[in-house]
């Protein structure tokens, strides 16, 4: 429900009823796990999913269900351990089964967690309901700061926030780094890169610099500063013959070649695109990758386990 902050926020505070529909429990496999939730409003609006698409009508309904008698409302949609399917839901179709609890939401108990995971802070919230009480938690989203805020910035800015990071955009121009451009981004800074960075709060592994600037005058003292932080990923654009110059600068400035190891230059996956947008798709994908330490093959060439898995936001406690 956390991860559906931004939808329920201004519905919550418009006064408009709202039913949410959590996954409690996964038993063998699901599209998604334990705390994905889909919400729906009175008029029938959806929000967010708890599988992939395959019991999703009944999720909903079950929500209007709960918003009609003011109840809290549990089933188990999918499959049972013989094969068949319930009589109340249609099949998953990884063949599990997930249980799921719907309840109206209560703005007055879930307002302040979820403004907070608006926020991209760290937001839990606990809701006792019949029959068991439910805790969602949902961590800081992890931080993309952007340095640089040209067009490519601007779509990868777009791509970011979309994929879960709290993105920041700095430069020393002001007329670039404005709202209009920007409107997806959590914090805009108007400063040089490397006097941003360094007093950049908390800094930590869930924390991705990319180096966007196409001037070396601030690029280099920005990476400079970056390679000692630390951030779990520092990324630098430009083609190889500016990689290369680059590198050369940072070690006339002191860079070590351990610090100038962790450069992620070139940055992005090579994806054959060349559009801002496509170029923006390619260095999530290289954040998202270095970050689960994955290789970034085709999945249909991956035997790693768990593909697609979502880590567990929900705990359930029963009375």
């Amino acid at each position: 429900m956390l991860d559906l902050a931004a939808d329920l926020v201004p519905l919550l505070a418009a006064g408009e009823p709202v039913a949410a529909v959590t996954v409690t429990r996964v038993v063998r496999s699901a599209p998604r796990g334990v705390g994905a939730t889909l919400a729906v409003t009175r008029g029938a609006r959806v929000i967010g999913s708890i599988s992939g698409g395959c019991v999703e009508n009944d999720a909903v309904m079950l929500g209007l269900d709960a918003l009609r008698t003011g109840s809290v409302r549990r089933a188990r949609f999918g499959f049972t351990d013989d094969g068949t399917v319930t009589p109340i839901a249609a099949g998953l179709a990884c063949g599990g089964a997930v249980d799921v609890v719907a309840y109206p939401l209560d703005p007055a108990r879930v307002m302040p967690a979820l403004v907070d995971a608006r926020a991209g802070r760290e937001a839990a919230v606990h809701l006792p309901l019949d029959g068991g009480d439910l805790h969602l938690h949902r961590p800081a989203a992890p931080r993309l700061v952007i340095l640089g805020a040209g067009e490519h910035a601007a779509a990868l800015c777009r791509l970011g926030a979309a994929a879960g990071f709290a993105v920041t955009v700095c430069d020393d121009w002001a007329l670039l780094v404005t709202p209009e451009r920007f409107p997806d981004a959590s914090e805009l800074v108007v400063a040089a890169p490397h006097d941003y960075l360094a007093q950049l709060p908390a800094p930590d592994v869930r924390t991705a610099v990319c180096v966007l600037t196409h001037d070396e005058r601030l690029d280099v003292p920005a990476l400079r500063a970056a390679l000692r932080m630390p951030v779990g990923f520092v990324g630098a654009m430009g083609a190889r013959a500016t990689v290369a110059r680059r590198a050369q600068l940072l070690r006339a400035a002191g860079v070590t070649d351990a610090e100038l190891s962790r450069l992620h230059s070139p940055l992005g996956l090579d994806l054959g695109g060349s559009s801002p947008e496509e170029t923006a798709l390619s260095v999530i994908a290289e954040i998202v990758a270095s970050r689960n330490a994955a290789d970034a093959r085709p999945l249909r060439e991956s035997r790693r386990p768990g593909l697609h898995r979502v880590a567990d936001s929900c705990a359930v406690r029963t009375a």
